[in-house]
């Protein structure tokens, strides 16, 4: 079993360093990951999705993978699939266990039931020692209020700001209230999306705090793509004053989806786009930045490559 206790309590998302949203030499993105390691992040976050497992492969070598809790998500939804996405992230990223797998995007006791033959192949790869923990991810409060008293689910990493941007049916007091609920079962909580994809960054001090304070948070995961960020958010974290140069930085590093003039209207990112931020005018996809939280869901299912978080 994963010792959690030694994961430090930010998270690095590191979506922020995928294909899908940064451009970023690899050598770059290896530098911040160092970078914030050296600072005393040791918890990585990533997904199937997200195409960077040979970033991880590069990593783990440098600060031994043994030193890094390293967390990873995907679609599965049958034993054979389970079994292809836990051997992809192992071989493509270079280890030969994974401290956390979870199921991407559980809506709710349906959509698990739907994927509980991926669980069962998850929990054989955890009585193996190749898995220490299982959870999911989710913008749903009744995934979790379904979920929590499920014994094969050991983490759960919900969408938690102080707003409530991108919770797909409800609240963020009913959020909240669901945490609490599968905290008091014993569940670990991974919050994501502090900052509600850019939606909450006028005052990034009480965005992050919201999450790094909450006492039933365990961690929190931060995109990440500058030097500045991981320092701006060590200091909130640690309670220290920060720089306020690091502030003015910041605020000029704002990021919006961007969709190509060749998208052809296909309508897979709309179907895909849990926020309702997507639709298709005039034959090609537009985006309401007002309800995206840039997860960048749609840009995996673009088969023409058309959007991009920049």
């Amino acid at each position: 079993m994963l010792d959690f206790t030694r994961a430090s309590g930010i998270c690095y998302g590191t979506l922020s360093l995928s294909p899908l949203q940064c451009e970023l030499s690899q050598n770059e993105k290896l530098q911040l990951m160092h970078y914030a390691f050296e600072k005393g992040i040791n918890f990585y976050d990533t997904a199937e999705l997200y195409q960077n497992y040979d970033l991880f492969k590069m990593f783990f070598p440098i600060v031994g993978r043994q030193n890094v809790i390293f967390s990873t998500k995907s679609y599965a939804y049958s034993e054979k699939t389970a079994e292809e996405s836990v051997n992809k992230a192992l071989i493509e990223s270079g280890t030969d266990y994974i401290d956390i797998f979870m199921l991407h995007e559980q809506e709710s006791i349906h959509t698990f039931r739907g994927h509980y033959d991926a669980i069962k192949r998850l929990l054989r790869f955890k009585k193996e020692g190749v898995i220490g923990l299982i959870g999911f991810s989710t913008h749903y409060v009744k995934a979790i209020k379904d979920l929590y008293l499920k014994e094969e689910i050991d983490i759960i990493h919900p969408i938690f700001n102080y707003q409530g941007w991108g919770i797909v049916d409800g609240t963020i007091q009913e959020m909240t209230e669901a945490i609490i609920l599968a905290k008091e079962n014993h569940k670990l909580i991974l919050a994501m999306k502090p900052f509600a994809g850019g939606h909450l960054t006028s005052d990034p001090v009480k965005s992050l705090q919201f999450s790094f304070q909450n006492k039933y948070v365990d961690a929190t995961a931060v995109g990440m793509r500058y030097k500045e960020e991981i320092d701006f958010n060590l200091a909130v974290f640690h309670n220290q004053q920060p720089d306020s140069i690091l502030l003015k930085v910041l605020s000029h590093k704002k990021r919006t989806l961007k969709i190509a003039d060749w998208c052809k209207g296909c309508g897979a990112c709309v179907e895909k786009c849990q926020q309702g931020a997507l639709k298709i005018e005039e034959g090609q996809c537009v985006v309401d930045m007002e309800k995206c939280v840039l997860c960048s869901y749609c840009a995996a299912v673009c088969k023409d490559f058309c959007i991009k978080i920049i």
